[in-house]
């Protein structure tokens, strides 16, 4: 059992997710911060905590909270994270890092100047087959990089009637289905290939300008199993879907489609890698089956299995092949990575998990999407630094 003590900050559809993730480790859950203390409250009680803190003031005043997870809105990123940081508390938060690249580069400085652990949970990164994928490119295995093309899409947001705080750009900012959704394809990508993007070009859409506001919260995903009495119309400035094309350091080009409104798919993530010697293909509603493409001999499925693995992989895996392993295991894996290198005590490892700098090298990339989109031009990445 780890020796650190963690509080959850945000108690909707991401905050029991990690409560459960840390629990299936057994890290110490301190206890958790709602919207308000009841809210508070009622979390801790349905999840078995020992603390419903009343405010964010007094997880950083407890002795027993050694680290923080962040699960809130995204406007509330960066003022909690710097606040934990400069508490010295360790700071795992949910993705995007923060609101704009002014705030993500602050918070990446500080926490190399404070010494304590700063991670993103880019879960994505986490399933055995991705880490599988990134050994073999490593090894030469599929050769030099020449196309990397994909898609992220869900259907939750299909209908004018489906809401959630994620599409008010106030609190999630002006990007929302390429924040949301498009950095995690965007972070694996750069996990996997290793490659940096160099240049984007953007065109994003808004299918409903206009959304049906419940007059109470909808927590995310819940759309289609809460019914909802009463509505207000909104405004709605984020995209729902968008096609992003990449140039990658290095030649290699890239293409990716995000959309948060395309009926049937229900979370899926998928990737396509093209080398000089093979390719490789996975989609996350099927995450224990890996596609290999060759030219001159038969293709194959590679089936989740630590016994045919990499060690890399190996050591992500939790169960023998023939044991599906998915979503909830991703957490596990991504918070493992962070506490395994807080509890080394070598702050100058290199970190194996995605860190408040990969996490501001995203917002880099949303900003220059952003810009893209609406110049309707290409945009250098570099300019944006």
């Amino acid at each position: 059992m780890y020796d650190i003590g963690v509080a959850v900050i945000g108690a909707g559809f991401m905050g029991p997710t990690h409560v459960e993730a840390l629990r299936r480790l057994n890290i110490n859950v301190v206890g958790i911060l709602g919207v308000d203390e009841a809210e508070s409250r009622q979390a801790a009680q349905k999840l078995g905590l020992g603390k419903a803190f009343a405010d964010f003031a007094a997880v950083l005043a407890d002795k027993q909270v050694h680290s923080v997870h962040i699960t809130t809105p995204n406007r509330l990123h960066f003022e909690m994270a710097r606040a934990a940081l400069k508490a010295g508390k360790h700071v795992l938060c949910e993705k995007p890092l923060a609101m704009n690249s002014r705030e993500s580069g602050e918070l990446a400085a500080l926490a190399q100047s404070t010494g304590r652990a700063a991670g993103v949970n880019y879960n994505m990164r986490f399933y055995p087959l991705n880490i599988e994928v990134r050994e073999r490119i490593r090894r030469g295995d599929l050769g030099d990089i020449l196309s990397v093309y994909g898609s992220y899409v869900q259907d939750w947001l299909l209908y004018p009637t489906d809401y959630n705080w994620r599409v008010l750009d106030k609190e999630g900012g002006q990007l929302r289905a390429i924040a949301d959704i498009g950095t995690h394809w965007l972070d694996l990508m750069y996990a996997v290939t290793g490659l940096d993007v160099e240049a984007v070009c953007a065109d994003l859409h808004t299918i409903h300008p206009v959304r049906q506001r419940p007059l109470g919260e909808v927590e995310t995903f819940k759309g289609k199993v809460e019914q909802v009495a009463a509505t207000v119309p909104v405004e709605i400035a984020t995209e729902d879907l968008g096609s992003v094309m990449l140039r990658f350091r290095g030649g290699a080009r890239g293409h990716l489609w995000v959309s948060q409104a395309t009926a049937g798919r229900k979370n899926c993530l998928r990737f396509e890698i093209a080398g000089s010697k093979a390719a490789a293909a996975w989609n996350g509603e099927q995450p224990n089956e890996l596609w290999l493409g060759y030219r001159d001999h038969a293709n194959e499925i590679l089936l989740k299995d630590p016994g045919l693995a990499s060690d890399a992989a190996r050591a992500a895996t939790s169960f023998p092949g023939g044991h599906i392993e998915g979503y909830p295991d991703t957490f596990k894996q991504c918070f493992r990575a962070f506490y395994d290198y807080i509890a080394a005590g070598d702050p100058t490892a290199p970190p194996p998990f995605p860190t408040f700098a990969e996490g501001h090298r995203e917002v880099l990339l949303c900003e220059a999407i952003l810009q893209s989109h609406q110049e309707q031009r290409w945009i250098e990445i570099e300019s944006k630094k």
